[in-house]
């Protein structure tokens, strides 16, 4: 006989989701806190937004808050994607430079 651990998150008493580890669950569990002071914080502002959009915008902005601490400027970016941003273009170009025409006169032959 196998034995099998899961985690299972529960939410407003439904389940939400179920995981084989607990680091799993448990930040999953954490994101949906975020996402319900988000939809919170959105219900109490002057923007209006319907119940489908306050969720499905609290829920991004959950998944994705490195990226917007970055933007607020709580955090700095990541030092990875600095230096990519940072990186010079490595490709080569195939073209020779052209060469020099003695066609233009000399400073000294112009006047």
């Amino acid at each position: 006989m196998a034995v099998e651990s899961r985690f299972v998150v529960i939410r407003h008493g439904l389940e939400a989701k179920t995981f084989m580890d607990k680091k799993s669950a448990d930040e999953y569990d954490k994101m949906l806190d975020m996402a319900d002071n988000l939809a919170e914080v959105f219900a109490n502002s002057p923007v209006e937004l319907s119940d489908v959009a306050n969720e499905e915008l609290s829920i991004y902005l959950a998944q994705h808050r490195d990226d917007v601490l970055v933007a607020l400027l709580a955090k700095k970016p990541a030092s990875k994607a600095v230096k990519e941003t940072v990186k010079k273009p490595t490709a080569k170009t195939t073209e020779k430079p052209a060469k020099k025409t003695s066609a233009a006169p000399k400073l000294s032959e112009a006047s």
